[in-house]
């Protein structure tokens, strides 16, 4: 530790010896930091701030009507790239700006420096922006600021049209170029219909399913004309067998009893169609369940048999009661023949009716069946057609709802109210400089101007050192030390010291007293600015 302190004793001496070129340094050092600070030409900042309302009430009632873009992200990238090149030549323009540049290097340089002195800064989610631009000059910055108020707010709005606009464009295009596709997909469709005119259906089946329905259309004809020639057989046996002949001796008839009591009346016809309708039926619940359609319709076919068949005996007992009781004896028995003879003949006209309906089917389902082995080829066509022409249609709908669509959009953008640009601080300029912070360039100067003469000092004993005591001597040399010579001073030398010692106290002082003015003085006329 007393070494330490002896090397830096020993430091500090050396560094006395050379004050004078330390503080003849340090004076430069401060005039030159002082001339710099004051040289330094003040800057103002011109400063206005911005609020973009993108709340507007006209975007929920426009929901789902018309295209609505993220208004807050197309205003943050406007914020973004506001500062550009072209804004920037069209500011330089509106600034008047340009009648100071003689050449085509000058308005190069000014826009460079326009470009990186504008700034915008965003406070984030409120969408407040603020435009700030440091300059010498105070009128120059305002009609820069204010010139980049226009610049923003009319950006927004151009760049709004100028899209609505470009897609406007586009979907014409391409509304023309599927209205022709569609035009030829109609042509298409025509053509096939008109080829295959005799093959069109209105209820859109296949073949097969036509196929399928003749065939059970077929089958069900064919049950009834077995079920009435069954009837019509039943009736001419009964006829050709004596069936309305006596029963018996005793005076018995078919219609009515000796004591006016009813006889057995048949119903041959209905008779013969129940039973086979209960065959018919006995053949489906062997391969169907009960709530199988067909089951039901042919329980339900019976049971409008059986309740026709008690109709109709009503109704031949009712007759016989009201008529004289015929006796069928050895004379001729007329009124039960002429029943039975006209049974005979109805069942004869429905048994030529069915076979004609069957007649009818067999030719609809061989001509179903021979058109089956083309159709399938013919029915992909029309698929293939349709679906072409579904997709063209759907396509060419949908451009034209999104063509109405950008129209109402652009209708939007230009609405009022839509985008709201507020001036919330007109562009205004700080009545004090921003730059330069003399308060802060002064002490640096000083500090630096005692720095350069500490260095001087010490640089100079270092390159012409001296010894002031015998064993730094020794240490440094490495030779012995026979003695020292010490040198006493007079009294007029001491004076002289002394005076040379004071002279540096008041050079030093008078350095650090001319700084603390100029910062007063700079206080002082700061003060008077704001006031």
């Amino acid at each position: 530790m007393e070494e330490l302190i002896s090397q830096l004793t020993s430091i500090a001496r050396g560094m006395w010896k050379f004050r004078w070129a330390g503080l003849a340094v340090a004076w430069m050092v401060g005039l030159l930091g002082a001339a710099v600070a004051f040289k330094i030409p003040d800057r103002y900042e011109a400063m206005a701030r911005i609020f973009v309302d993108t709340q507007s009430i006209l975007k929920p009632l426009m929901n789902g009507l018309a295209v609505q873009p993220n208004v807050d992200q197309q205003v943050t990238m406007l914020s973004r790239t506001l500062i550009s090149r072209p804004n920037i030549e069209k500011l330089v323009r509106m600034a008047d700006l340009d009648l100071k540049s003689e050449s085509k290097s000058q308005q190069e340089t000014l826009i460079e420096y326009l470009m990186k002195n504008i700034e915008i800064k965003s406070t984030g989610r409120d969408n407040l922006y603020s435009l700030t631009y440091v300059d010498p000059d105070k009128d120059k910055s305002k009609r820069v600021i204010q010139s980049m108020v226009s610049i923003f707010v009319e950006s927004s709005l151009g760049a709004s049209r100028k899209d609505t606009d470009s897609a406007k464009v586009f979907l014409d295009e391409q509304i023309k170029t599927y209205e022709s596709k569609l035009e030829e997909a109609e042509t298409r469709l025509k053509d096939f219909r008109l080829r295959n005119l005799d093959m069109q259906t209105g209820d859109g089946k296949d073949s097969a399913t036509r196929l399928s329905e003749i065939g059970q259309q077929l089958e069900t004809a064919k049950l009834e004309l077995r079920e009435a020639e069954n009837a019509r057989d039943a009736a001419k046996k009964q006829l050709e067998g004596g069936g309305v002949a006596a029963a018996g001796n005793g005076g018995m008839d078919l219609l009515q009893g000796p004591a006016g009591g009813s006889a057995p009346v048949s119903t041959p016809e209905i008779d013969a169609r129940i039973e086979a309708q209960k065959r018919s039926l006995d053949g489906l619940l062997q391969r169907y369940t009960e709530q199988h359609p067909d089951i039901v319709s042919a329980r339900r076919m019976i049971a409008d048999l059986e309740t026709q068949k008690k109709r109709e005996v009503a109704e031949l007992r009712k007759a016989a009661a009201a008529a004289p009781a015929v006796v069928v004896s050895g004379s001729n028995s007329s009124l039960a023949v002429q029943e039975m003879t006209k049974l005979m003949a109805t069942a004869e006209v429905q048994v030529a009716s069915l076979k004609a309906r069957v007649g009818e089917y067999q030719s609809r389902y061989a001509q179903a069946r021979a058109l089956s082995r083309t159709s399938p080829q013919i029915e992909a066509e029309a698929a293939q057609l349709n679906r072409d022409y579904a997709i063209v249609k759907k396509n060419y709908e949908d451009l034209v709802s999104r063509r109405q669509s950008a129209v109402m959009s652009g209708d939007l953008d230009m609405a009022s109210g839509v985008v709201d640009f507020r001036l919330i601080d007109p562009p205004r300029v700080s009545p004090r400089p921003v730059s330069p912070n003399r308060l802060l360039l002064l002490p640096a100067a000083l500090v630096v101007a005692l720095a350069a003469g500490l260095f001087t000092a010490f640089a100079a004993s270092q390159l012409r050192p001296v010894y002031n005591d015998a064993q730094e001597l020794r240490v440094k040399t490495g030779l012995p030390l026979l003695g020292v010579v010490s040198l006493i001073l007079d009294d007029s030398e001491r004076k002289r010291e002394g005076a040379y010692r004071m002279r540096f106290y008041l050079g030093s002082g008078g350095l650090l007293a001319s700084y603390l003015v100029a910062m007063l003085t700079v206080s002082i006329l700061a003060a008077r600015q704001v006031g």
